[in-house]
């Protein structure tokens, strides 16, 4: 997919020294980062430091072409951990580029893009967050709206063991967050259904 021989790759290769930071999380995608050669660390910085590295990558690479593809901002930090050389596309040439693929294709490398988000920011959130925070990214990540006006809630469908798995945390410490949200007026309700009265307050929370 996107053979870097194809005119896509029009502008000249570049060399960036060992620690180029090449990827700010959080930042709208303009362009992509096609890595030639040289090895790139990405995960969590703090205070401008690697502080959770969630993997390495070696060029050939198309860097978070993902966040590009979903029209997301980035959702990790990346680093040159060695002397890299690179080529910047824009997220209008590659996205030209993979509407040009048969419709199977397109829809494969979508849902591709879609799954790799959703694994890459679970991996942030068990990294960078605390427990109450993940919870509430979790839970206004599955809120669908009520019929009430502007209300939004949330259906259990799995049961909070295989929930408290995916959050990685203790199914005893989901309990505990989920009483906290409640005691703070964040959720109401129970049973399989939990209501999100102030979805505000969830996202300062949850940081996002």
């Amino acid at each position: 997919m996107l053979d870097t021989s194809l005119p896509l790759l029009t502008e000249p290769a570049a060399s960036v020294a060992a620690g180029t930071l090449l990827l700010n999380r959080g930042d709208a995608v303009d362009r992509i980062v096609h890595v030639i050669q040289g090895r790139v660390v990405f995960g969590v910085m703090v205070d401008g430091q690697m502080a959770h590295q969630l993997g390495v990558v070696e060029g050939p690479f198309w860097l978070e072409a993902a966040s590009g593809l979903l029209a997301l901002p980035h959702a990790v930090d990346a680093v040159a951990e060695t002397e890299v050389q690179l080529q910047y596309v824009s997220v209008g040439s590659f996205v030209a580029e993979v509407k040009a693929l048969p419709d199977a294709s397109q829809t494969l490398l979508m849902d591709m893009a879609r799954s790799q988000r959703q694994q890459t920011e679970m991996a942030v959130s068990r990294l960078a967050k605390d427990a109450d925070a993940r919870c509430a990214e979790w839970l206004l990540r599955h809120a669908e709206p009520t019929d009430q006006s502007g209300g939004l809630a949330v259906k259990l469908t799995e049961r909070k063991r295989t929930i408290a798995a995916q959050l990685g945390i203790a199914p005893e410490t989901f309990s505990r967050v989920l009483r906290h949200l409640r005691e703070r007026e964040l959720i109401s309700g129970g049973g399989r259904v939990l209501g999100l009265p102030n979805p505000q307050a969830l996202r300062e929370l949850a940081g996002v």
